[in-house]
């Protein structure tokens, strides 16, 4: 089996169009591993400090906004909340580069 080398991504939206990109020789690798039994567990406590590193927010926006997100989401092949992760992550880049500046 021959590994996938995952690149720098600038985004998460680039790392997510990677992993959609990739799915279907990533499904494969991961059926080989399992019959062949070299999976890695992850432990109780591996998943509870991975899930605790996100915090589940609410937040109220407009139809039509929620309209275009997922639109344009799709576009993109991604899940809509993780494209909305993205272009905060994106912003929020931005906005303190051009606070230092």
């Amino acid at each position: 089996m021959k590994k996938l080398k995952m690149p720098a991504f600038r985004s998460e939206a680039a790392e997510a169009r990677w992993w959609y990109a990739h799915r279907e020789v990533l499904d494969r690798d991961f059926e080989e591993a399992a019959k062949a039994g070299t999976l890695k567990k992850l432990t109780r406590e591996e998943l509870l400090k991975r899930l605790s590193a996100s915090r589940v927010i609410s937040i109220r926006l407009p139809e039509d906004d929620l309209r275009r997100l997922r639109r344009l989401a799709a576009r993109n092949g991604l899940p809509y909340q993780t494209y909305m992760k993205s272009l905060l992550h994106q912003a929020l880049e931005r906005e303190e580069k051009r606070r230092a500046s």
